[in-house]
């Protein structure tokens, strides 16, 4: 009983951090077969995994305040430079570090959002916007976890990427006549 009341039934929170954890196993394994070497993806699913781990349950056992929304936001603030720098040491991407680095910037501005919501605007009743910031984080970070895992472009954020580049070069709209 006093398990079920410390982590909950089903954690929402639990379970991400298991999946971030088994894509960073599954990554080693991966690397330790000389599959996908010399690329971030297994520095990239470490970051994940440690920042994870370390902000579901280290901090918010070790906390002397309670932890906002604010806390998390600079949580996912400090994993984005993490994954830059990590990038910056090995210049050779993987797919799945877009999926990343879009991912933990939306769920940063959702809970920079929520921050606003309820500590600047003072809402405390429940609406609609506090069930898709739930929902939404949730698909967010299941996107990230299969993007480590898959190491493909499965949702066409690359090619969308490469269209968008290509236009804004290949036309002078930046231009004045």
């Amino acid at each position: 009983m006093f398990l079920t009341e410390l982590f909950g039934f089903f954690s929402i929170s639990a379970l991400t951090m298991w999946a971030f954890l088994m894509a960073f196993f599954f990554n080693v394994f991966v690397y330790s077969l000389d599959v996908k070497r010399g690329t971030t993806l297994l520095l990239s699913s470490f970051i994940m995994m440690v920042s994870y781990s370390s902000s579901d349950y280290f901090l918010t056992w070790l906390s002397i305040y309670n932890i906002t929304y604010l806390d998390w936001v600079i949580y996912d603030l400090a994993t984005i430079i993490c994954l830059f720098i990590s990038l910056g040491f090995i210049r050779k991407t993987s797919d799945s570090f877009l999926y990343l680095i879009i991912g933990l910037s939306i769920n940063l501005l959702l809970t920079l959002s929520m921050h606003i919501d309820m500590f600047i605007y003072g809402n405390q009743k429940p609406w609609i916007f506090w069930d898709i910031y739930t929902i939404s984080v949730f698909i967010i970070d299941l996107t990230m976890v299969v993007a480590l895992i898959v190491d493909r472009d499965f949702l066409g954020l690359h090619k969308l990427k490469s269209k968008t580049l290509s236009y804004f070069k290949s036309n002078d709209t930046h231009k004045l006549i």
